[in-house]
Order: structure tokens, then sequence, then C-alpha cells
């Protein structure tokens, strides 16, 4: 019975778990260049290093070695890895440490002091980070394991007590070796836990696309690693700002990420885009108005040639009045992912008016338009753009029974018969003429929409789509390389990183006020340092 509870519950909780509108892949093939980069991060950190003086007495002899500084880091093996079930892991063998420091040796009366070079060797290094997601849906590194330890030491003394120092070199250098293992950890601990975690701060969670629109890329549950990928599922959902809480639900089919050829895969589905468009929908931004000089001048004069018809018979006052066209989309435009391609479908009214100044505005047409677009995708840096071609559209008028004529046009311009014409065919009672105006009445529509939508709409619609939508990544890295695939319900980005900037300058820049001192509010669990 307890066992049936509990696979109930299970299956409930999995039925109103929220759907991805979004995932990201980072592969093992990405992993070798995050280790150099990481490295050089690395070695600059336990440059860092400042290890206590050391200070003693053997007989007469006093010494102080002092200003120890850790000045390159020699690696002979590292492997970075992914670790079931979150884990990444680096590991270092074998490697090796310089070390620069101020000797000091008094004798009775007789003193000699200097610096001199030194090296640590043997140097073993295993640190793995933990990530997962934090309150705020944010990647985060939430515990870093470490071991280390360092086998020997070697300095070369010199100077006139050069046989002292040979004398004291293993108390000297057995010293410097303990206090250098438990160094190393707090080092490592404070990189991951404070450093790298500055730079997942840059990655965007919650944010806004331009005045009107935000996107939420939170996590939806910690990140899952397998021995080849880490892999984070997102929210993946746009909103208007002056509705922060809305939501659009996600009925959408969930993206599916199998590939491990390139560095980074990146998947999008249905939903992503149609939160979008519908959002914009909800902020009032899709729709266009355009007035008197705003109305291009060869589209103004054809509008006036097609309803020169209607425009004669007005008043002389209102013939020479300002021409408005107005395109409102009336309801959110859909988006089909398919293997053949993206579409995106709109459903808008276009209006046709006279705007007489100081009387109200003459109406000349209504219309409906359904129309069909072609989308393409790229991903250029970071950010995610879309490309929009006019396939096809669909026109009927508003205004009168006989108008409500619908012809299917292409791009090219070429009606043929609709639906809509048939339907009121097979309605008109037996000997009755058939009173629907022929298709050719409604040709001259299609020349003038047609040329508001390519020259007055789609340049505007294309440049505002082109700026494109940051995806979530770190600041200083960018795709290059990418390559788009269309699914059923979904689609995938395949591409390789770049670090624009290296791992070092971008935490500089968005380093913590508090963070300099890598003791502050950063150390490790003393056993997390192996000596």
């Amino acid at each position: 019975m307890a066992l049936f509870g509990a696979l109930l519950l299970a299956l409930l909780a999995g039925a109103h778990a929220e759907l991805p509108g979004c995932k990201t892949r980072v592969t093992s093939q990405a992993l070798e260049l995050v280790k150099q980069e990481g490295l050089r991060f690395l070695e600059q950190e336990l440059e860092t290093i400042t290890i206590p003086d050391l200070r003693g007495r053997e007989g007469h002899f006093y010494y102080n070695i002092s200003e120890v500084k850790v000045t390159e880091l020699q690696l002979t093996s590292s492997e970075l890895h992914f670790q079931p079930e979150q884990e990444l892991v680096l590991q270092i063998s074998n490697a090796s440490l310089g070390l620069r420091f101020r000797r000091q040796l008094l004798y009775w009366f007789f003193y000699d002091g200097g610096y001199i070079n030194a090296s640590a060797e043997g140097v073993s290094i295993r640190t793995a980070l933990q990530l997962s997601r934090d309150a705020t849906g944010r990647i985060k590194v939430s515990n870093v394991s470490c071991q280390a330890s360092v086998s020997r030491m070697h300095a070369a003394f010199g100077g006139t007590f050069k046989k002292v120092y040979e004398f004291l070199s293993t108390f000297i250098t057995s010293g410097m070796r303990f206090l250098l293992n438990q160094q190393i950890c707090p080092v490592l601990y404070h990189a991951g836990m404070v450093l790298l975690n500055s730079l997942l701060d840059t990655v965007p969670v919650r944010s806004s696309v331009d005045e009107l629109v935000g996107i939420d890329y939170s996590l939806l549950k910690d990140p899952v690693a397998s021995d080849s990928s880490l892999d984070m599922v997102f929210r993946g959902a746009f909103f208007p700002l002056a509705e922060g809480n809305w939501s659009l639900p996600n009925r959408a089919v969930e993206p599916q990420l199998q590939e491990e050829e390139r560095m980074v895969y990146v998947a999008f589905s249905e939903f992503f885009f149609d939160s979008a468009m519908e959002s914009y929908f909800r902020a009032g931004a899709l729709q266009l108005s355009l007035v008197g000089d705003k109305v291009p001048h060869d589209l103004d004069m054809l509008l006036r040639a097609t309803y020169f018809g209607s425009i004669v018979l007005l008043s002389p006052a209102v013939i020479d009045s300002p021409l408005k066209l107005e395109l409102r989309v009336l309801a959110p435009p859909r988006c089909t992912i398919k293997p053949s391609g993206t579409t995106v479908s709109v459903t808008a009214s276009v209006t046709i008016a006279l705007v007489p100044s100081d009387q109200p505005e003459v109406q000349l047409s209504s219309m409906t338009m359904d129309a069909r677009f072609s989308a393409k995708m790229a991903l250029r840096g970071k950010a995610l753009r879309t490309q929009l071609d006019l396939r096809r559209f669909r026109i009927y008028s508003n205004q009168s029974a006989l108008e409500s004529l619908a012809v299917s046009w292409g791009v090219a311009g070429v009606p043929r018969l609709g639906r809509g014409r048939a339907a009121k065919a097979r309605l008109l009672p037996a000997g009755c003429p058939n009173v629907l105006p022929p298709p050719s009445q409604l040709i001259p529509l299609q020349a003038p929409l047609k040329t508001m939508l390519q020259i007055g709409v789609m340049p505007m619609l294309n440049e505002r789509m082109w700026r494109g939508v940051q995806i979530p990544l770190p600041e200083g890295i960018n795709f290059v390389r990418e390559v788009v695939t269309n699914h059923a319900g979904f689609l995938t980005i395949g591409a390789d990183l770049h670090f624009a900037k290296g791992l070092r300058e971008v935490i500089e820049k968005n380093r913590p006020a508090d963070t300099r001192d890598p003791w502050a509010s950063s150390a490790p669990p003393p056993s997390t340092t192996a000596a």
C-alpha cells in the first residue's frame, strides 16, 4: 500500500511538472577548451597564495623564510571531466610549482640574506565542483571538494652559509611543504564558490529583452551530468514586463537532445517562440499605423489608384486628405516547427482610410489577412536571431457580403478561387444567377497589400527580430560554427564555444567588492584539504 501511494505521488508530480521551453547540453567536446582557459585562471589564482613566514632555531643558528610567492604552475598531466550526477571534476597529477622567497640567517654576529628560487614537485590536486539550481533558478557552484598534496620540495641554497642552509634545508622545506599543502585547497575553494559564481551571475535568468517584453531562463531543476555531457533545462518563456507574473501554459512538445558531436547544443520548443509572440501581442506591440508622410510615396499612389472609384465620390475637401494605413494583429501568432522548416501564422486586420483634418476619418476598406511566414533561425555570438520571409496570405473583406469572397494568394500574386466563393455558389437557389463578383475584382487588392507587407512592414519587423535574444550563456563566451536542425515541434542548434574574453577579465569585471581577500567568507571546511 505504501509503495502504491509513493508511485501515485510520483505520477502526480510528473503530471504537474513544468515542461521546459529551452534545453542546453554541454558535451565533453567542450571540456578541453574549458580546461585550457580554466588552467590559466587556476595558475593565476595559485599565484595569490601567501605562505606565512617560517622562523626557527637550530643551535646557534636563527633562520627566517619570508615573502614566499608562487611564480608558475607547470603541468605534466591534467584532466577535466563530468562526473554523475552533478559534478565537474579537475584532476592534476605530478605538477610542479615554482616558488620564490627571501632567506635570512643569523649565526652569532654573522648575517646572511637574499632571495632564492625553489620548486614544489609532485603536486597533485583533485577538485570537484558540484553544480545546482539556486532559489532564483540560476546555476551555481554549490560546493567544492578538494584534495591537494605536495610530495617534495627542492631549494638550491647558495652564498656564504650554503653548507649551513643545506643542513637546515630539511627543516625549511618540510615546513614550507606543510604550509603549501594547507594553502592550495582554500584558494581553489574560494575560486569556485566566489569567483566562478560571480561568472555564473552573468548568465541571464529573468531579464528584459526590450522595453516591452522580458524572458525567463530560470532552471527548472538541478543540472544533470553524465559521463559525456551536462544537461540543463530552462523555463524558456517570454512575458510582458507590465505583467511580470503572467505565464503562458506550455503544451508544446518537449525538446530532446541526443547529439554530442559539437561542444554545445541548445534546443527550443514551439512554446519558446509562441510565448514571445503572445507576450508582444499582450503588450500591444503587434500593430502598425502609417499616416500621411509615413506611408511610402509609391504605396500612397498605388492605394489611391486602387480606391480611386471610392475616393472620387467623396467631397472635394476629403479627396486630398492624408492616407492612413493600419495593420493590427487580431490574435497571438503561432509557430509551427517541422523537419521541413519553421512557419509563423498570423491573422491581422488591414484598414485603409483617409484622415481629413478636423473631421472624422473616412474608411476606404477593411480586410482580414491570414498570412504565413517562413522563419529562419540563426545563432550569432550569443544571440538567437530570426529572419522572416512572406510565403502566402489569404485576404477577405469585412465590409459586405459581396466582398467576402475568399481568395488565396501566393507571394507571386497569382489568384485562385477560394473556398468562400465555392461555398456561396452552392448556397444560391436553383436557377438564381451568380451575383458574386468575379475574382478579377479582388485582384487590385493584392498589389497594395503585398506592397505594404514587403516594403512597409517586413523590413521593420526583420530589423527588430535580427537584433536577437540572448540565450543563457556566461559573459565572455560566444557560439561559433552553428548548425540549425528542425525536428517535429522543436529545433536544435549545435555550435562550438569561443572565449571572446578570458575568465580572469570577466571575473575581475564582475568580482564582488569584498572577495579580494581569499579568506573572506570562503574558507573550506578543514576536511577538504589533504596534507
